[in-house]
């Protein structure tokens, strides 16, 4: 049996530059990043598709939860089907103050089988000081549902996790620097072109006669000094740099996915003069079986006998010729044309640049 992968080509870039962007999609200020928070919670009201009695620390937290409520019961005598223990995961914002509401997401840990319609309790979110910064409660979404009678089940996405909306209220403001008058930007991806061309654009647009307000430290951080126009407006003046527009410049880069068979690769990835010749083996095994019957009263036994038979086929080589100038789009095409499948092309790329002749970075997803 053959499967058809379907071969997807997309141009990262028609030139040596890519068209302008805005410094927000550029760049982030240092130490202006999300905080991560998690906890451990539970999620009651389930349809008896909760964790089962083997996973103990539903029941143990259960328990805890009850005592402090005023409710004494042994834990070795509850059965609840209807709950189930979960890890709550969000992302706080910088700059966001309390009282603000950010959206959780709620993970079954133990054996439960379904989220659906179960209300998180109240859960503390600390971050990665062990210090609490949102409580979250409410109804779990969870986007997908099972539904079974008898041997027959029907599963729709994820039903095991679900998201609560606007779930958790900030309790503690996030940790999050104050706009000085010396600011960093780090750039989102390293190149030392697109850092000078933004310490330019910057020094263009807010530098005096002789005075540049920015540098690039290195093909990652860019250094910027408040002018002394815009001292009493640091946030002002984040807003104005935002919107300038810089010429990035970016690695010639190919990226393959031999899974799903997917080729991303910029348009002006140049190939080195080369000559290629690939061929495919095929080996088919195949398996018949073939029943021996004893004679008519005779003592022996029906008796199942596999006959294997093994087959190799050799396809001939098929032999391209690249000229000088030649860039990757011209490579898919003609191996296109003679008939090469996306994983064929995958090998040869990989095969083209460890032979020095693509000039481009490879990654393997």
């Amino acid at each position: 049996m053959r499967i058809a992968i379907p071969l997807l080509v997309l141009a990262l870039g028609a030139g040596p530059l890519d068209a302008a962007s805005r410094l927000k999609e550029l760049v982030s200020i240092e130490g202006v990043r999300d905080n991560q928070l998690v906890g451990y919670g539970l999620v009651v009201g389930l349809a008896g598709t909760g964790d089962r009695q083997q996973t103990l620390f539903p029941v143990q937290s259960l328990t805890n939860m009850l005592q402090r409520m005023g409710v004494a019961v042994n834990p070795t005598l509850i059965t609840v089907k209807n709950t189930a223990a979960v890890m709550v995961t969000a992302t706080l914002p910088p700059y966001i103050e309390p009282g603000a509401k950010i959206d959780v997401t709620a993970s079954s840990i133990g054996d439960a089988s379904n989220l659906q319609g179960g209300v998180l309790v109240l859960t503390s979110l600390k971050g990665a000081d062990g210090q609490v910064y949102a409580v979250a409660q409410g109804s779990v979404v969870t986007g997908g549902f099972v539904a079974s009678r008898g041997s027959s089940n029907q599963t729709v996405n994820h039903p095991t996790a679900g998201r609560i909306p606007e779930g958790a209220i900030v309790e503690r403001p996030a940790p999050s620097p104050e706009i000085t008058s010396h600011l960093r930007l780090q750039l989102h991806e390293m190149d030392f072109t697109t850092a000078s061309r933004i310490a330019e654009e910057l020094n263009k647009k807010f530098g005096a006669a002789g005075k540049p307000v920015a540098h690039a430290d290195n093909g990652r951080m860019v250094a910027v000094e408040l002018p002394d126009t815009w001292s009493k407006r640091a946030a002002d003046f984040v807003a104005e740099m935002e919107a300038l527009t810089v010429e990035t410049d970016r690695t010639s880069r190919v990226v393959v996915n031999e899974r799903t068979g997917t080729i991303v690769m910029g348009k002006q990835v140049h190939v080195s003069p080369v000559a290629i010749m690939h061929g495919n083996l095929n080996v088919e095994v195949q398996t018949s079986y073939m029943v021996s019957q004893p004679g008519p009263l005779s003592q022996g036994t029906t008796e199942v006998i596999p006959q294997q038979k093994v087959t190799a086929t050799e396809e001939k080589a098929k032999n391209l010729i690249l000229k000088e100038g030649a860039t990757v789009e011209d490579l898919v095409r003609a191996l296109n044309a003679i008939g090469s499948t996306p994983r064929d092309i995958i090998a040869i790329l990989q095969s083209l640049r460890a032979a020095g002749a693509l000039e481009a970075e490879v990654e393997v997803m």
